[in-house]
């Protein structure tokens, strides 16, 4: 189906785009009206170019899944979305006032004014928080001030829903992020803990402060991870008059451990709103950095953290469900195939009504030759490839929650399935296997290499045998499995 056009004057879904009014890194805002609907409106797409955009697409489609289950003054109002199959998109309210990004220019702030703007973020989060949403890129562009004071957040496409799939983690193994605010945590790709947006917010309250950042801007791991033993410049340092309540409560969002945090943001706004009940403990005295031998200390410990540090600390997680995974091959020739493992599929995850299933397919890369993100017509083969997956489970009739639609990105089919299966604890795989050949026999076969390595149990499933026709047998780990759930032979 052709994509529609997205320009001024143009009409999709009902909805008459005006004028684009902002393009960032990953989508583009456009001023959109309906007849139906009587407050400012917007339109978000996401930009799908010819390059790297996997993450822009993922995020979009969180965003996607977790804005229409929020409400509230403290988020932009859900309206409608758009399919990748036509044109993706999410209309929302046009949130009126301006972000905190301007305030840059203005730092450092009066010690008031950044202890009443912060018991209003710190609030709004509260509320965030008990929707079961941790935002995870809490900074000054992404936190609005409306004309009647109160703060309204934007952009999900980061943001962690703890009961829905997280697809950002599911499929990359990368931490997810803006460096000067990601917490500790965020590094070991920990993002179900809501301790996670008070130390964004205490990076927030930092610069507006002092005027820098207290991470400075990393651009790579090893910056990064300074923030796990290099501990910040005490405000006191560069203000002697700084109050010290205040330094105790900004540092305070500062530490390393989410243990040593405020549990909560209601307890972070109640403190910014009542400064003489504040404890203070040495945060509040310190002047100067630790010094080297301390901080060398630190620099040893923080060699050996690992997740599970962090993970043991998480306030919440979302119950597990069980996950059934099914690799499909969408490559022609292989519709009958596809329409019976979609059969085996339907009748496995009736069985089982609290499990989960995601559909994924691989997008194979070359290992050193150019990878094209375009087909010959000009599409996107990610998104391509995420149109039909969906289209592939259609027929299923789950409901939206049950089901996730993963395009993994690899030059290894086989370890890329196994792969996501290890990391998401998959209970059960089901794939497809078309009928053998030479060919297959002699490079080796996906599925015999997934039946082999997977975490979990395997189903292959293949189409039967017509009289006089040649074929494997009937053992799942057979080396002349085809290739399923990719376009070409591994």
């Amino acid at each position: 189906m052709a994509r529609e056009l997205l320009e001024t004057g143009a009409t999709i879904d009902g909805f008459l785009i005006g004028e684009k009014i902002h393009i960032g890194g990953m989508a583009e805002l456009w001023s959109v009206t309906r007849p139906d609907i009587d407050v400012p409106i917007l339109m978000k797409a996401p930009l799908i170019l010819d390059g790297e955009d996997a993450e822009a697409i993922v995020g979009f489609e969180m965003e996607q899944m977790i804005l229409p289950m929020l409400s509230g003054p403290h988020v932009p109002r859900f309206f409608a979305q758009g399919d990748f199959a036509d044109q993706p998109y999410i209309v929302m309210e046009r949130i009126p006032g301006h972000s905190l990004y301007p305030w840059l220019e203005k730092t450092p702030l009066p010690a008031d004014e950044v202890a009443d703007v912060g018991a209003r973020i710190a609030q709004a989060l509260n509320d965030l928080h008990k929707q079961n949403v941790v935002h995870l890129d809490i900074k000054p562009s992404n936190v609005m001030l409306k004309p009647s004071g109160e703060i309204a957040f934007v952009d999900f496409g980061l943001s962690r829903h703890l009961h829905l799939p997280d697809l950002l983690a599911e499929e990359f193994r990368l931490p997810m992020g803006t460096g000067p605010y990601m917490a500790p945590e965020q590094l070991f790709r920990i993002r179900d803990d809501r301790r996670s947006d008070i130390f964004a917010l205490g990076v927030l309250l930092y610069h507006l402060a002092t005027g820098v950042r207290p991470f400075g801007f990393p651009r790579n791991g090893r910056a990064l991870r300074k923030r796990l033993w290099k501990d910040p410049t005490p405000l006191l340092a560069s203000d002697p008059k700084f109050p010290p309540w205040l330094q105790e409560v900004i540092l305070r969002c500062l530490e390393v451990r989410p243990d040593d945090r405020y549990q909560s943001a209601e307890q972070l706004a109640f403190d910014l709103r009542h400064p003489e009940q504040v404890q203070l403990t040495a945060r509040a005295r310190r002047t100067k950095g630790d010094g080297i031998v301390t901080r060398l200390r630190r620099y040893m410990k923080a060699a050996g953290y690992e997740r599970a540090m962090f993970e043991s600390q998480a306030l919440v997680h979302a119950p597990h469900a069980p996950i059934i995974m099914t690799a499909v091959d969408l490559t022609p020739g292989g519709e009958a195939l596809a329409a019976e493992l979609r059969a085996i599929v339907g009748q496995k995850i009736a069985s089982f009504p609290e499990a989960r299933l995601a559909c994924v397919n691989v997008l194979k890369q070359n290992r050193v030759q150019l990878n094209y993100s375009l087909d010959a017509s000009g599409r996107n083969l990610h998104v391509a490839r995420l149109v039909e997956l969906k289209e592939w489970a259609r027929p299923l009739g789950l409901a939206a929650s049950r089901m996730t639609f993963h395009v993994l990105e690899a030059p290894d089919p086989a370890q890329a399935l196994i792969g996501f299966a290890r990391t998401n604890d998959v209970d059960q795989i089901l794939l497809g296997a078309r009928a053998s050949s030479a060919l297959r026999r002699y490079l080796g076969s996906v599925s015999a290499q997934i039946v082999a390595e997977a975490p979990c149990t395997v189903t292959v499933v293949r189409l039967k045998r017509r009289a006089g026709e040649e074929g494997d047998h009937e053992n799942e780990a057979a080396p002349a499995d085809p290739v399923s759930p990719v376009d070409a032979a591994s």
